[in-house]
Order: C-alpha cells, then sequence, then structure tokens
C-alpha cells in the first residue's frame, strides 16, 4: 500500500480563476455571488449565481478545443493544465500507462443541450452541431484530459450530484494507494447557468431568493438562510504517490488518508434526518485513515445554506464526535464560492490542503444571528490561524450520496 500525497492543484471559481487567487479569497471572505449575467433572469424568482467572472480560455487551451466543447469540460481542462503546471510533473518521461484520470461532474453540458435543442426546434435536425453528444456527456472532460496530455491509464466521468467529485478523489486516492496507478488526475467540473437548470433548481424550491443582496445570500448554518447559491467551476488535483513525489522533489500539499462513502437510501433530494448514513461516511473516512476523533482539527463542511441541510450536518457531526464536537472549527466554503455542485468537493479538497499547509481556517461568511438547531463553531466571518493536522471535507448529494475525504498535514521530514 502506497501513500498518497497531492502534489499540484488548479482552480476556476466565482472567487477567482487560479489557486492562490481562490486561496488568497477565501482567507479574505471574499464573496462571489452576483447578478447572474449570462442570461436574462428577470423572470426568475431567483436570479442571482457564482459566476465565473473573466474566463479566458486561450491562455490555457486550442482554439478548436474551445469551439467544440460545453464549458464544463473547457473548465475542466483548464483548472487541469494549471494543476499539471503547479505539479511540476515531466509529461516526457512520465509512465503514461500508469497514469490515469477520473473526473466528474452532477450535470455535464447542460447549456450545450439547451442551446441544441432550440437549435432543432426553431431551425430543424439539421442544425444540430456534430459536436452535441461529445459537448453534452459528462466522461467527456476525463477522456479529452487524457487525450491532451496522453495519460492512458484508468479513465472515467463520475456522476453522484453533489458528491460527484468527492468520489472521484476517493476512488483516485484507491487507484494509486492500491498501486494500481502511480499518478491520478482527479476532480470536478459544472458549468450549470443556463435557463433550463435555473427553472429546474427554482422549482425544486432548492434556491436562495436573497436577489437585493446577492452578497448576503449564502449563510450556512445561520438563521435566516433561505437556500444555495447555484455556481459553477471546476478543480483539479494531481494525485501520486508519495515515493514518485519525493524522488522528482515535488511540492506536497498534503497527504490523503482516508475515504468514506455511503447512501441514506431516503429521499431523493432530502438529507436524512437521523443522521446516520451521513455519519457513516464521516466514520468510514476517519477508518480508513486510521484517524481518531481527538485528532481531526477541522472540517469543512458541505454547508449547503438549506434550512434542512444545515440542521442535519450539524447532528451528524455530533454524532460522529459526542462532545468534541463543539471544540472543532466548522466551516463552509459555499458561503463564499456557492453550490459549485458536482465540482464543490474538488474545490472544497483544495481549500482543506491549503488550510492545512498555512495553518488557517476560512470563515464561514454572512453568518449574523445563530440557529439554536445549528449550535457548534462554524467560524464565523474572519479565518483562524490555528494549527491543523487532520481536515475533513463532507459532500452530501442528491440521491442520498455522501463521501467524506480525509486529509493529513505532510511535514518536511516524512
Amino acid at each position: 500500500m502506497h501513500r498518497v500525497v497531492i502534489t499540484g492543484v488548479g482552480i476556476v471559481s466565482p472567487v477567482g480563476i487560479g489557486a492562490q487567487e481562490f486561496w488568497k479569497a477565501l482567507k479574505n471572505g471574499k464573496n462571489g455571488i452576483s447578478k447572474i449575467t449570462k442570461f436574462d433572469p428577470s423572470n426568475f424568482k431567483t436570479q442571482i449565481a457564482g459566476e465565473v467572472k473573466d474566463f479566458e480560455p486561450s491562455k490555457r487551451l486550442e482554439a478548436k478545443e474551445i469551439r467544440r466543447f460545453d464549458f464544463f469540460t473547457l473548465y475542466a481542462m483548464y483548472s487541469t493544465a494549471e494543476a499539471i503546471e503547479d505539479s511540476g510533473l515531466d509529461l516526457e518521461s512520465l509512465d503514461k500507462n500508469k497514469a490515469g484520470v477520473i473526473y466528474a461532474s452532477g450535470i455535464g453540458g447542460e447549456n450545450t443541450w439547451e442551446n441544441e435543442h432550440t437549435k432543432l426546434l426553431e431551425r430543424g435536425p439539421g442544425k444540430v452541431s456534430p459536436f452535441f453528444i461529445p459537448a453534452l456527456i459528462i466522461n467527456m472532460a476525463a477522456g479529452m484530459i487524457a487525450m491532451k496530455f496522453d495519460f492512458r491509464g484508468v479513465n472515467y466521468g463520475v456522476v453522484s450530484a453533489c458528491s460527484s467529485s468527492g468520489h472521484a478523489i476517493g476512488e483516485a486516492f484507491r487507484k494509486v494507494r492500491s498501486g494500481e496507478m502511480d499518478i491520478m488526475i482527479a476532480g470536478g467540473s459544472e458549468a450549470p447557468l443556463g435557463p433550463l437548470a435555473l427553472a429546474g433548481f427554482c422549482a425544486a424550491r432548492s434556491l436562495s431568493k436573497r436577489n437585493d443582496e446577492p452578497e448576503r445570500a449564502s449563510r450556512p448554518f445561520e438563521k435566516d438562510r433561505d437556500g444555495f447559491v447555484m455556481s459553477e467551476g471546476s478543480g483539479t488535483l494531481i494525485l501520486e504517490n508519495l515515493e514518485s513525489a519525493k524522488k522528482r522533489g515535488a511540492t506536497i500539499y498534503g497527504e490523503v488518508v482516508g475515504y468514506g462513502a455511503s447512501n441514506d437510501a431516503f429521499h431523493i433530494t432530502a438529507p436524512n434526518e437521523t443522521g446516520e448514513p451521513q455519519a457513516m461516511a464521516m466514520q468510514g473516512a476517519m477508518k480508513d485513515g486510521n484517524i481518531k476523533k481527538e485528532k481531526v482539527d477541522y472540517i469543512n463542511a458541505h454547508g449547503t445554506s438549506t434550512i434542512l441541510n444545515d440542521k442535519v450536518e450539524t447532528k451528524v457531526i455530533k454524532k460522529v464526535f459526542g462532545d468534541r464536537a463543539y471544540k472543532i472549527n466548522i466551516s463552509s466554503s459555499k458561503s463564499m464560492t456557492g453550490h459549485l455542485l458536482g465540482a464543490t468537493s474538488a474545490v472544497e479538497a483544495i481549500a482543506c490542503l491549503f488550510s492545512l499547509r498555512e495553518g488557517i481556517i476560512t470563515p464561514t461568511i454572512n453568518y449574523e444571528t445563530p440557529d439554536e438547531e445549528c449550535d457548534l463553531n462554524y467560524t464565523p466571518n474572519e479565518a483562524v490561524k490555528k494549527n491543523i493536522n487532520v481536515a475533513l471535507s463532507n459532500s452530501f448529494g442528491f440521491g442520498g450520496h455522501n463521501v467524506t475525504l480525509a486529509f493529513k498535514k505532510y511535514g518536511e521530514s516524512e
């Protein structure tokens, strides 16, 4: 069994493009939510989102790639190019047969589907793009990443709603730990900000309607929360066995040590209110990483800003940690980024890794009025300096999918 470390990261997000810009934003409690500009949202009950701003794909991608593919694939390829560069991997000397990709999305090419369907209705079948299907399907992010970097090992897409990229990272971790693969690219991407997806989430009554105050709309664990804020972007991690990373002198962000997964088997959108299945995922990750509960310093919560999720996640953490739950710093990155759906686990995993390296717990912003049913330490409004050795990251998705990832700080003497 090999130890697995992270040697490169890449980000496209509503609070910044590039991992350093992203991390700076989180430390400073920067808000990434604003009025939707991609289309006219005036007829919608929710008119706000976490849009990626100033995205220039030509900085890292070829013109033909940009023309052919949906933004969820472009975001994935862009953040992966950044992560590869960040890792310092020598692609020429790498054994490409032992390098793989597991990449996720919850929805895939939603905008491509919507745009091509409009062409079909208005102009007929002959006007539908020959790239419609490749641009639409979720596995194409993983496929295009492999083609771009010639990674010939295991390759597939993962779909499990808001837990998608958590599953992708967890499965990639297992591939490297077992020795099946030396290097894995893992992460998730989402580009759902179109009229149809927004209408669907509005109909499901999932979204915040704080349209007049978009910067205050995402408020996890706070009493006046009224729903999540839909966002777009991507996060990519390079997972590598420790021996390989040390041999080439790679910068190590942290170590992946545990992966737990479960299902609520309860409801298509609502969490199981007992908290038992979600607790299984957290306990599974800790058991997998041989982590005792007194060693956990920080939890990056799923923390969606919905009434039910935040209440249940609080219950879950208490169920797992007992009285010690009150001593653990918890925060929700979604208070700043909004909810990136299938990409959220990857983006939040990267936040955890920076927290481990720099000893900074990012805040849960917009925390004003405490909720008696959410009574833990959510690191309100301002970042906190704290030595962190072990961090957990939770993701719970529609369909009852639960994932927890466990990360450890990596010491230079190890």
